[in-house]
C-alpha cells in the first residue's frame, strides 16, 4: 500500500524516532517542525508554524498524506493557555489537512498526564488515581490541555471522516536536543557534571518514587506501538497505554545508572532534593565541560529539562501503568528500561553529547 506519513514534532524524542522507524519500514516521511533539521535519510521536511494557519497552508500545499502522527505540544504558563495554544496546534493542522481528503488515520501523543493531572495540579491531593493506570478510568475533573488535544481530534474526526488512535506514554527516554521533557538526557548531564566535580550523584525524588514501582516509555517502543495501532484496524478509534513492558524501582535503578558514570549513588535520605535546584548554577560548568571534551551542544538548557525531571520523580505515589488493551490486540514489543537508558547514554556518547 502507498503510505504517506506527516510526522508533526518530528525534532523531537517522540517524532524523531517515529520519522526513523517510518523511513525503515517503506514509508513516503514528511517531518513537520519550525525547525526541521534532524538528520534522518529519506526524511523530507516540512517547516511550518503550528500556530499559523497560513504557514501551514503553504508549507503543506503539496503533501497530501494518509497518516498524520501528531507528537507536538508547547508549553504555556497556565493550563488556561496550554489549552489555548495546544489545541490550536492540532486544530489548524487538520483543518489545513482537510480540504485534501488524503488523511486516513490520525495518531495522537499525550501522556499520563491524563490520569494524573496538568502541570499546575500534577499528582496532587484529590488527582491520585489508583494504580496501575488504565485506559477505562475517567478524565478527571479539572481543565487539561491533553483532553482538549483529544477532543480536536475526535471533531476533525467527525467531520472529515478518518480514524484516530490516542497514545499514552510514561516517561519517553531516547535522544532529542531541545526537548522540553527528557528525563534520560537530564540524568546523564547530571550524572556527567557529578563525575567532573566529584559530587554525589544523588536522588532528586520522593520516598514513593525510591521505592515503589515505576515504568518508563522507550521512544522506540513507542514509535513500533505509533504505526502498529495506525495500520491495525481492531486498534483504530481507541485509546492506548504504552510502557515497555516491565515494571522497576529507582532504588534498583539509581545504582545501575550510577555505575555506567562510574559515580557514587546516594539514595533517598528523607527529603526531597529537587535537580532544578541542584543544577541551577550549572550552566557555565557545562559549557567549560563542553569545550574540554569537545561536544557539541554547550547549551545545558538544550539538553536538560531539570523540571520535568522533578515532577517525574518527585510523585508522592508510584505509577505503573497497564499495557494490557495493547497486548491482547496483538502488540508484543517489549524493552528492558535498563537497556533504554544505557542505549541512550551510549547514543549521547557516541553522537557527543556527553563525554
Amino acid at each position: 500500500m502507498n503510505r504517506t506519513a506527516l510526522v508533526v514534532g518530528v525534532s523531537g524524542i517522540t517524532g524523531s524516532n517515529l520519522a526513523e522507524e517510518l523511513v525503515e519500514q517503506g514509508w513516503t516521511t514528511y517531518g513537520l517542525a519550525r525547525n526541521p533539521n534532524v538528520r534522518i535519510d529519506g526524511l523530507l521536511p516540512v517547516a511550518a508554524d503550528l500556530l499559523s494557519p497560513e504557514s501551514l497552508s503553504a508549507a503543506l500545499a503539496d503533501v497530501a498524506p494518509t497518516h498524520v502522527f501528531f507528537t507536538s505540544w508547547m508549553r504555556m504558563q497556565t493550563e488556561v493557555e496550554n489549552i489555548r495554544v495546544n489545541a490550536a496546534m492540532v486544530r489548524n493542522l487538520l483543518d489545513a489537512l482537510a480540504s485534501k481528503k488524503s488523511v486516513q488515520h490520525v495518531a495522537l501523543v499525550t501522556g499520563l498526564k491524563h490520569y494524573l493531572g496538568p502541570f499546575e495540579a500534577y499528582a496532587k491531593d484529590g488527582f491520585l488515581p489508583e494504580t496501575p493506570l488504565r485506559e477505562e478510568q475517567p478524565r478527571l475533573d479539572i481543565e487539561n490541555f491533553y483532553y482538549a488535544q483529544e477532543d480536536e481530534v475526535y471533531a476533525a474526526s467527525a467531520r472529515d471522516g478518518f480514524t484516530w488512535s490516542i497514545h499514552r506514554p510514561h516517561t519517553v527516554i531516547g535522544k532529542a536536543v531541545g526537548n522540553q521533557m527528557n528525563l534520560g538526557t537530564t540524568l546523564a548531564v547530571y550524572a556527567t557534571i557529578c563525575k567532573e566535580t566529584n559530587r554525589q550523584f544523588r536522588w532528586p525524588g520522593s520516598e514513593a518514587q525510591w521505592n515503589g514501582l515505576s515504568d518508563v516509555t522507550d521512544a522506540r517502543v513507542l514509535a513500533k506501538h505509533l504505526v502498529w495501532a495506525a495500520t491495525t484496524e481492531t486498534a483504530h478509534n481507541e485509546a492506548f497505554n504504552v510502557v515497555n513492558g516491565e515494571y522497576f524501582r529507582w532504588k534498583w535503578l539509581w545504582k545501575r545508572l550510577a555505575s555506567w558514570f562510574e559515580v557514587e549513588p546516594i539514595g533517598f535520605d528523607g527529603t526531597i532534593q529537587p535537580l532544578e535546584t541542584e543544577m541551577a548554577q550549572d550552566a557555565t560548568l557545562w559549557r567549560d565541560i563542553a569545550g574540554r571534551y569537545n561536544l557539541v551542544e554547550p547549551d545545558l538548557s538544550r539538553l536538560a529539562s531539570p523540571w520535568h525531571t522533578d515532577l517525574d520523580l518527585g510523585r508522592p505515589i508510584e505509577v505503573m501503568t497497564d499495557m494490557s488493551k495493547s497486548r491482547k490486540l496483538g502488540f508484543t514489543v517489549y524493552r528492558g528500561t535498563e537497556e533504554s537508558f544505557i542505549d541512550l547514554f551510549n547514543q549521547l556518547r557516541k553522537d557527543r553529547l556527553i563525554p
